[in-house]
């Protein structure tokens, strides 16, 4: 029966050839005769034999793996940022070693703690909500592993990130329901020590002002969770305001998706009585009807530009500069805030 654990050390003692011999001809090095070659590679193919490239690697100094870590791999936006970390990796030649924090700082830290001990070449990590200080970075940076944030970053000097345009984003989809005539305009507001968060908020905010309409701490509910039963929540507190909302915009989809039930229940049509907007695009605002205005994170390209920022930290010099690379937010318009036919 094959060894599934087997090493150049068995093969060798199995032909009775001198490990350096066998690691020579597995490597087909030229000092090594063809039938030599041969009878290794016969052996190492009965022996079931798999190299350990990480080993391999670490004795020349590198293991050629690149650590990521993720709040979570649930919904859309994460999984498509990683086939894009995942593409561009591999074409440079790493591999991908994945850690998920569940939005829990505590499993942060045991995650960069672990990629460090696997002497992984680089991190790319998108931080977790709970997440308050940053020493477990510093400690990754004093180290001179290359740290490259995605999405939601801290606020760091020093740091190189791949961001979207979260600001211009929630700006365009108040720009186009006011387009759309709308006036009393809520908001669903995540945390605000997220920097996507305050980027959304700050988006409207300023979106408000720019087309004459005053801020109203009333149409303003900071979201508890990113669930539908939040977005529920949200829209119960907005309709029972003297005077509700006529445009609802979401800073995530799955909430929206909650106040659309709600208004559906009670027979509040959408958009005509009130316009809905998620941020995000995820795939089942195209299932829902009307179907939901969102605004595109770009996840694949935003995978792609993080890798692209750590084989330049990766090869850096000593004047190396940290770099912010900003992506630009695409508004989808759908049927649940379009009010005027375009």
């Amino acid at each position: 029966m094959a060894n599934k654990q087997a090493s150049i050390t068995t093969i060798a003692t199995n032909l009775g050839l001198a490990v350096s011999t066998v690691s020579r001809a597995l490597s087909d090095h030229a000092n090594i005769r063809e039938d030599t070659k041969e009878r290794v590679r016969q052996m190492a193919l009965e022996l079931n034999y798999q190299p350990n490239h990480l080993a391999a690697g670490l004795r020349k100094g590198r293991s050629g793996i690149l650590g990521v870590v993720v709040p979570h791999i649930s919904g859309y936006f994460f999984p498509t940022v990683m086939h894009g970390i995942e593409k561009m990796a591999s074409k440079a030649g790493f591999h991908v070693m994945l850690c998920q924090s569940n939005e829990d700082v505590k499993q942060e830290r045991a995650n960069l703690k672990m990629l460090l001990n696997a002497q992984v070449e680089g991190i790319l990590i998108s931080m977790s909500s709970t997440t308050r200080d940053f020493h477990h970075f510093e400690k990754v940076q004093s180290q001179g592993v290359p740290l490259v944030f995605f999405d939601r970053m801290p606020d760091m000097a020093a740091t190189s990130a791949v961001v979207l345009d979260d600001h211009q984003g929630a700006f365009s989809v108040v720009k186009h329901l006011v387009e759309q005539g709308c006036k009393r305009i809520a908001f669903f507001s995540g945390p605000q020590h997220l920097n996507i968060n305050s980027n959304r908020f700050k988006g409207y905010a300023d979106a408000l002002e720019a087309y004459g309409l005053p801020f109203d701490p009333e149409l303003v509910f900071e979201l508890p969770n990113l669930t539908k039963a939040a977005g529920v929540a949200g829209i119960e507190t907005f309709l029972q305001l003297a005077s509700p909302p006529d445009a609802v915009f979401s800073s995530y989809d799955l909430p929206a998706v909650g106040a659309l039930e709600v208004l559906q229940e009670r027979n509040i049509r959408v958009p005509q009585d009130i316009a809905l907007s998620g941020f995000s695009n995820e795939p089942f605002t195209t299932l829902i009807s009307p179907r939901l205005t969102s605004v595109e994170q770009r996840g694949e390209l935003m995978g792609e530009a993080a890798v692209r920022l750590f084989l330049q930290m990766h090869k850096r010099t000593d004047n190396y500069s940290p770099q912010r690379i900003m992506l630009k937010p695409q508004i989808e318009i759908r049927g649940s805030s379009l009010r005027k036919q375009p």
